[in-house]
């Protein structure tokens, strides 16, 4: 029996030693394919994400400029906001003005020809003023028509035969735009 466990044991050790060598084998093989990996392939997968990076980051960038450069001529264009909204009261002022002019009755021939003469130097001035305004793209807003809540601000409502329901029937306050921005609403009245 024991040269049975003697032939047993050697057989043991070859198997042993077959197996070591079967492992090294496979070891030396995965070794070699980590070798053997294609360097031009990985170079290039490497080259497609970076490249890929770049892309979003200038196209993140681009978008950026372009946000900044609107918000930029934005802040040019309505820079004088808060002036033309103070303008406004002048306007007004003068429209009441020559309304009043016209209105006023005199008996006085004398009084009617100053009075002639102040309502055209008012309106001259008033012209002025409006021509001004035109220039920094400040427009009135047009208010005839159906009422639109975008530029008119409705303060009473009134009956009326002669317009449809909803349709401006007389301006209280005249409205601005400075260029496609809203200055000031119109005050209005609207038919019931």
């Amino acid at each position: 029996m024991s040269e049975d466990k003697k032939n047993q044991e050697e057989i043991l050790d070859e198997v042993e030693k077959v197996e070591i060598a079967e492992t090294e084998l496979v070891e030396d093989e995965v070794q070699e394919e980590v070798v053997e990996a294609d360097p031009l392939a990985e170079a290039l997968a490497e080259v497609a994400e970076y490249k890929d990076k770049y892309i979003r980051t200038h196209a993140d960038f681009e978008n950026i400029k372009r946000r900044l450069e609107k918000d930029k001529n934005n802040a040019v264009s309505y820079a004088n906001e808060s002036f033309a909204k103070d303008i406004l009261a002048v306007m007004d002022s003068f429209e009441n003005a020559i309304s009043a002019m016209e209105t006023s009755e005199e008996s006085s021939e004398e009084n009617s020809k100053i009075l002639a003469q102040m309502k055209e130097g008012v309106e001259i001035t008033f012209n002025q003023l409006k021509k001004v305004l035109e220039k920094n793209n400040i427009k009135e807003v047009s208010c005839e028509g159906e009422f639109d809540p975008e530029v008119h601000q409705a303060i009473m409502q009134v009956e009326s035969e002669d317009h449809e329901v909803g349709d401006v029937v007389a301006v209280m306050q005249k409205g601005y735009t400075i260029k496609e921005r809203i200055l000031r609403p119109a005050m209005v009245s609207t038919c019931k």
